[in-house]
């Protein structure tokens, strides 16, 4: 066997510094970040807004922020659990919702800043690649950059159909369309008419057709959520298509109102004191007591811990019979039960 060096020695552990802690988790790629939040030097202290993009597997998030020492600062945000306000109860993490939801944020960020009435955007959707332009005599476009996270940017991605939405709703983001659905990588064609299959849900209404040719109990099973919410096949597209029409219409954020629970009542303390080993190990009578003790006291009472020690049995002057009973205890009157445990309450 040849001489092996050793690597993690003494002087590798004590030069050691462990990556931060995200990094650790693995939940941010800080190469990527650092591109995304480093400002150009010239623009002083001139935010760089990011598009956010994060994908669970019950709902699409997508928000508006900038970062600043302290952490990111959040200015808008919109979620596709919101879609159901437009029409939307189903699919809430496919393409479409995905679509929606990159719609939703644009239209509420450009009515926050006033700006919903100068750039609107795309009205209806056709899947044409579209950039938005900064009108003359207006304050500009706002841009942003897309911000995926972690997420695999492949062709056909949901974070892409977030983009195109926020991008049709008004919004400035750098992109190409090469990472759209519909383009072609050997041929370097771009089909738009497939993109916008996909942004008005056609490809599940092609398999909910199928599915339901082949397969009527899987049919049932797979889409039970769209039979109980009376959306047929055929219903899809046209409820995609008023769905962006209610965005637009009214894309504000309105709050959860959240029920107030009465506060809980507050339980009386039972304190128990310590007893010697004969009587934890003695089988005495256990009697639910509670009540009467509660009954006893007639309201709110003070009380203290003891311990007891007694060779005949009794403690305070009660006698162990598992019962309440009226006693002395340090000079007041109290209520003692005796079990394996002692508990005393004063009056």
């Amino acid at each position: 066997m040849g001489f092996l060096k050793v690597v993690k020695n003494k002087a590798y552990f004590k030069r050691y510094q462990v990556k931060f802690r995200r990094r650790r988790q693995g939940k941010t790629d800080y190469q990527a970040r650092r591109f995304l939040v480093v400002q150009d030097k010239n623009k002083y202290n001139t935010p760089k807004y990011r598009l956010i993009v994060r994908i669970t597997n019950k709902d699409v998030v997508a928000q508006i922020a900038y970062a600043k020492i302290g952490g990111d600062v959040v200015l808008t945000s919109a979620y596709s659990h919101e879609l159901p306000r437009y029409g939307v109860k189903v699919g809430l993490t496919n393409y479409a919702a995905a679509y929606c939801t990159g719609l939703l944020l644009a239209r509420r960020h450009l009515k926050k800043r006033n700006l919903d009435s100068v750039y609107k955007g795309v009205e209806e959707a056709t899947g044409e690649d579209y950039n938005v332009e900064s009108e003359e005599g207006q304050p500009g476009a706002f841009r942003c950059f897309l911000d995926v996270g972690l997420a695999r940017t492949t062709t056909g991605s949901r974070v892409f159909g977030v983009m195109k939405g926020a991008v049709d709703g008004g919004l400035d983001i750098p992109h190409e369309h090469r990472r759209f659905p519909g383009y072609d990588a050997e041929t370097k064609e771009y089909n738009p008419e497939i993109h916008r299959a996909r942004i008005y849900g056609t490809h599940v209404t092609e398999y909910m057709e199928k599915l339901k040719s082949e397969d009527e109990q899987a049919y049932k099973r797979q889409f039970s959520v769209y039979i109980k919410e009376g959306i047929a096949p055929n219903m899809i597209e046209e409820m995609y298509k008023k769905a962006h029409a209610a965005i637009r219409a009214n894309p504000e954020h309105v709050p959860v109102q959240k029920i107030e629970e009465p506060a809980p009542k507050k339980k009386r303390f039972l304190i128990v004191a310590s007893f010697c080993h004969f009587y934890r190990k003695s089988e005495l009578i256990k009697v639910e007591f509670q009540e009467e003790v509660l009954k006893a006291t007639k309201g709110s009472h003070r009380t203290e811990k003891a311990s007891y020690a007694s060779s005949d049995g009794q403690a305070g002057g009660c006698r162990s019979d598992g019962r309440v009973k009226r006693s002395a205890y340090r000079g007041r009157e109290c209520v003692v039960k005796v079990t394996s445990r002692i508990n005393i309450y004063l009056l």
